[in-house]
């Protein structure tokens, strides 16, 4: 059996972010950051990335934050899936955030894998990365001299790959609090728990007059996160039957343009969307006001 181990590099690892950055400057494109390493490291072990430099952060504790402020959750680059799953704060704030978690890979990788990590790997089967798009986040990006803010729908530009320049570290992502009365909903489709989703729908609905407004974010429905937003629908029947919301989750994937590949054909993937996004909005919606103010 032929070994599959990473291709040479040289291994850093800073005591502190103005370290950190200093050393990224120099390596620049031949830098790659350590941080929970769940998606770096199988990359490196079958050479489909070969950095010459390694830069292992894991020391910057300080960027291992989960902060709940008002506006929203902001979550540091070495805070793990599993400590932002746990914060009670944070998922008051933003109840999608611990909903799209639970359901990211096994306890074992949310534990080590880092939530920042996973949007600046821009993986469009992932989880957070569709609840970044469909919450309209950022993710702050901090080089040796200088740092920017970069909005969601800026930041993931391709699979695989997202606005994070050579020398740069993704230091932060900021998501926005749940408007108030709104209600939110993550479903996904796998073969197997744990496994990445065939397909996945993030839902989020605000009461509106005479309907909600609804924003729907898909995993591995294309090469980036995909963002559906309807204006003032309502369901042709009881907010809680998915069946009631079948046109308007016809409408939200009526832009989806997925793709075919071993684990399910792209006309199965609209399926699924379209059965999900009902479900969705189904269940978002009972949890939103417009469920209370019906039931009064």
């Amino acid at each position: 059996m032929t070994s599959v181990k990473p291709s040479p590099f040289t291994y850093h690892r800073p005591e502190s972010l103005g370290e950190a950055l200093t050393v990224l400057a120099e390596v620049g494109g031949d830098g790659k950051v350590l941080a929970g390493g769940q998606s770096l490291l199988p990359i490196l072990s079958m050479r489909l990335a070969a950095p010459g430099h390694l830069v292992d952060v894991n020391r910057l504790t300080d960027l291992a934050y989960v902060r709940t402020a008002p506006d929203g959750v902001r979550v540091g680059a070495l805070a793990r899936h599993a400590s932002v799953e746990r914060d009670p704060a944070a998922a008051a704030a933003q109840p999608l955030l611990r909903q799209a978690l639970r359901l990211v890979a096994h306890p074992t990788i949310r534990n080590r894998g880092t939530t920042v990590g996973s949007l600046a790997h821009a993986d469009p089967a992932g989880e957070m990365t569709a609840v970044l798009a469909v919450l309209g986040g950022r993710v702050t990006l901090a080089t040796a001299g200088r740092r920017r803010k970069v909005d969601a729908v800026d930041f993931f530009v391709g699979p695989l790959e997202s606005a994070v320049r050579p020398g740069e570290l993704a230091l932060e992502a900021f998501f926005p609090a749940a408007p108030p009365g709104s209600g939110t909903a993550f479903l996904e489709v796998a073969r197997r728990h744990g496994d990445y989703a065939v397909c996945g729908v993030a839902a989020v609905v605000t009461p509106s007059d005479g309907g909600v407004a609804a924003r729907l974010g898909y995993v591995s429905m294309g090469p980036t996160p995909s963002v559906s937003r309807l204006d003032a629908v309502a369901p042709s029947g009881p907010g809680s039957d998915p069946a009631s919301w079948a046109e308007a989750a016809a409408a939200a994937v009526d832009g989806l343009e997925p793709e075919g590949d071993i684990h399910a054909t792209a006309r199965y993937r609209l399926h699924l969307a379209r059965v999900l996004t009902a479900r969705a909005l189904a269940a978002a919606w009972s949890a939103s006001g417009a469920a209370a103010e019906e039931a009064a």
